[in-house]
């Protein structure tokens, strides 16, 4: 009896052999063989049994195995770092701790062997894969995200996606072949459904495919047998089925919601109070309008103007237009004060959430505006051979495909062209070249006889033929056997040889002098950096159009699935890649408490914050550490950086003590050039004061002296005046008889004043000698 076949396995067969064209499996064929010949797999059994029955060696000269490993290194030597840039000021926090999350991702996950494989399968395969998924079992049930490397021809791409990342493609598929018990454990919660699971009827019934083309997979993973399935349980052989998975980008109605929120009823309470506070006011004022009104009639009833009745109806219309404002005003006064405490939120929600809602009629009267747009959303379907294991759509924030694929070449198609299929023909060329060579000089060494039948035994000189000093025995009467000498090489086999490993080295990028070899250096080391600077710009270039816009892509998955998987707290710790840094803690979603320790938010909020992923350019390249610390010390010498930057890069054993004695000895060193400046400041204190007290006392001194020489002065000014007088008063007695001896007496006095003046001015002179003496000792 047939097994009952459900539909939504069905289509995504139909996929499958829809996707599976002539063009996919030549695809497939040249990157399996590209992949054979770097793992030195390049003969077929036909070529390798042809080659031995003639005699000719089966060696071959594997030229292309150093590039794939060059390759790999130029592209894996460091790993890639991403950043995020928050959309708002809010959100800058809670984006800076994405690098911290992307690296303990990263590290949890093995991302560098990940990582490293991929490149392998981009270079040899020409294309590689990185898939984002999550572990629902991890961290005790919470998740974690985790990062795989799957098979490259496993996954089949939407023939007409035309974007390098394959974003427009409408679907992706993965395809395995494993055996029952191997699903079982990875799906135990589908186990019946595994056991009850059948193989399609139209594919496949042994799974182990034939060589393509003649060439042997030895390294192929499709060689598996359905013998070599075991079921661990029972030591048995097992059944092989195809695992499906199909992932598209399905378009979900969404309904921008616009709607006014009611203020609560402690609000309402607040606005009534306001309301009946504001028609108080209101109202007395109208009554005290209606009274002057009424008053004003009265006066006219009283002079006659006006009827008793018009009064009457005149106060009754004054009346009741008084209470229609007053409910009028009251009315609108309610209205704004609730419109004025009402607030629009905005909203998005999925279409037939909006229906469900708009059906109460709180909700739908509240409503302002309304837009409806389409999101994406990305939808997953696994099969197990006929039967359908689940379907689940990822969460909303999920908008990109969980794999992102690492193209060498890429041709527009989801078809690219790997590193090694341009080296193919030339691997060859050199192969049947060393081979021919070989098989001349064996030749040559061992040489063919020409002989007539029955005239030598010819077991005798097959065996003793190429011995030295041998005797040949010939039978009488025949002629002697000649000698086949090999026909000679053309010395174009040697230059093809060298011509062909320099065209390898040219359409791979990667020369003799990136791999160390010394013979093509450079004698400088100027020289050494040029060469290191001009041979990888095109693996450079590589890696800004390929690998960099793809680890972009990565870091976005990443970000969308962490978001959706981690909305709890979570505590987690980053290892730091210097080893002068340690372990870092970091936390997200840390619930805040109000004080009656009730949950009013979080701190941190991962889940909800917005914020654009980008990749740091040639972060994963390498570096030259020499010509760097060349750099760092060049700049260490400008001051631009300190000695500890430059240690952090040396191989140097122990540097975190050395990095922490030279940041001891740079705080007591800072502390003695303080203490020694403080020092000279307070010798400089002291000496300048010195130097004052010395000058005030010689300045004192020379006052004092000054004073008493004024003094001295003063008083022999004084003398003289007197004896001025005296000789006067005797003059005029004496005019006429003592004219002679009058002036003989005045040129005897100035004769004495000079003496005088020059008796003071040695005493000035000796003190201030003295003094100057004084202030040198």
């Amino acid at each position: 009896m047939a097994k009952k076949r459900d539909k939504k396995a069905d289509r995504v067969r139909q996929i499958f052999n829809r996707v599976n064209t002539a063009s996919r499996q030549e695809w497939e064929y040249v990157n399996q063989k590209g992949f054979d010949f770097s793992n030195d797999n390049q003969l077929t059994e036909k070529e390798r049994s042809a080659l031995a029955e003639q005699g000719m060696p089966t060696f071959t000269i594997n030229r292309i195995a150093p590039v794939v490993e060059m390759l790999n290194f130029y592209a894996t030597a460091n790993t890639p770092r991403w950043q995020a840039i928050g959309a708002e000021g809010s959100d800058s926090d809670v984006a800076a701790l994405f690098s911290d999350m992307a690296d303990y991702i990263w590290y949890s996950s093995d991302g560098g062997t990940q990582y490293g494989n991929a490149i392998n399968d981009a270079i040899t395969k020409s294309i590689g894969w990185m898939m984002v998924t999550v572990n629902k079992d991890a961290d005790n049930g919470m998740g974690e995200i985790e990062l795989v490397q799957p098979e490259p021809f496993d996954i089949y791409v939407d023939p007409k996606a035309r974007d390098i990342l394959f974003r427009d493609a409408a679907f992706m598929l993965t395809r395995k072949i494993m055996p029952k018990a191997h699903l079982k454990s990875l799906f135990p919660q589908y186990a019946r459904k595994i056991s009850a699971a059948g193989t399609d009827e139209g594919g496949e019934n042994n799974f182990s495919e034939k060589s393509i083309g003649g060439i042997r997979k030895d390294f192929g993973y499709k060689d598996i047998s359905g013998a070599e399935a075991i079921d661990p349980q029972d030591a048995e052989a097992d059944e092989l089925i195809e695992y499906f998975e199909l992932y598209e980008k399905i378009k979900v109605s969404y309904m921008n919601v616009f709607y006014q929120v009611p203020p609560d009823p402690k609000t309402m309470r607040m606005i009534t109070e306001q309301v009946d506070t504001r028609l108080a006011e209101l109202k007395a004022e109208m009554d005290v309008r209606a009274l002057e009104q009424v008053t004003e009639l009265g006066k006219q009833l009283e002079q006659g103007q006006i009827l008793e009745e018009r009064y009457k109806l005149e106060v009754y219309n004054i009346e009741k237009q008084n209470e229609q404002a007053l409910a009028q005003a009251k009315q609108e006064m309610q209205n704004k004060l609730a419109a004025e405490q009402s607030k629009i939120e905005n909203r998005v929600m999925a279409e037939k959430e909006f229906n469900v809602l708009m059906e109460e009629e709180l909700f739908a009267k509240n409503v302002v505006d309304t837009i409806q747009f389409y999101g994406t959303r990305i939808r997953q379907t696994c099969t197990a051979g006929t039967t359908l294991l689940y379907e689940q759509v990822m969460p909303e924030n999920v908008t990109e495909y969980p794999l992102v694929p690492f193209h060498y070449k890429w041709t527009g198609t989801p078809y690219p062209i790997s590193a090694v299929s341009p080296l193919i023909g030339k691997q060859r060329e050199i192969n049947k070249s060393h081979q021919i060579m070989v098989h001349n000089a064996s030749l040559g060494s061992s040489l063919r006889w020409l002989h007539e039948e029955g005239s030598i035994d010819t077991d005798y000189w097959e065996k003793y033929s190429s011995s030295p000093g041998a005797l040949l025995p010939v039978r009488p009467g025949a002629a002697p056997p000649t000698p086949v000498q090999p026909a000679p090489l053309s010395n174009a086999f040697f230059t093809i040889v060298q011509e062909g490993k320099g065209d390898m080295e040219y359409l791979a990028g990667i020369y003799g002098a990136m791999q160390g070899d010394t013979k093509q250096q450079h004698d400088t080391f100027r020289g050494m950096m040029a060469l290191d600077e001009y041979g990888t710009r095109r693996v450079k270039q590589w890696m800004k159009n390929a690998i960099e816009p793809a680890l972009k892509q990565l870091g976005i998955i990443t970000m969308q699935m962490s978001q959706a998987v981690y909305t709890a707290h979570k505590v987690f710790r980053v290892v730091q890649p210097s080893a002068l840094q340690e372990e870092r803690t970091v936390e997200i979603n840390v619930p805040m408490y109000n004080d009656y320790g009730e949950a009013i938010g979080k701190f941190h909020d991962y889940a909800t914050a917005k914020f654009d992923i980008r990749i740091v350019a040639g972060s994963t390249l390498p570096v030259n550490r020499w010509a760097y610390l060349a750099e760092l010390k060049e700049l260490l010498q400008l001051g631009i950086v300190d000695d500890i930057a430059v240690l952090s890069e040396t191989d140097l054993r122990n540097k975190e003590q050395i990095a922490k004695r030279k940041s001891v000895y740079a705080k007591l060193n800072s502390s003695l050039q303080q203490s020694t400046e403080k020092i000279k400041d307070l010798q400089g204190t002291i000496e300048t004061l010195e130097r004052q007290l010395v000058q005030a006392g010689i300045k004192g001194k020379v006052m004092q002296a000054e004073v008493e020489i004024s003094k001295q002065k003063a008083e022999i000014k004084g003398e003289e005046k007197d004896a001025l007088r005296q000789t006067v008063a005797e003059q005029k007695l004496l005019q006429g008889s003592m004219k002679q001896a009058a002036v003989a007496g005045k040129d005897k006095m100035a004769t004495e004043e000079e003496r005088q003046k020059i008796r003071l001015d040695g005493e000035v002179n000796k003190l201030i000698n003295t003094l100057q003496n004084n202030s040198k000792e």
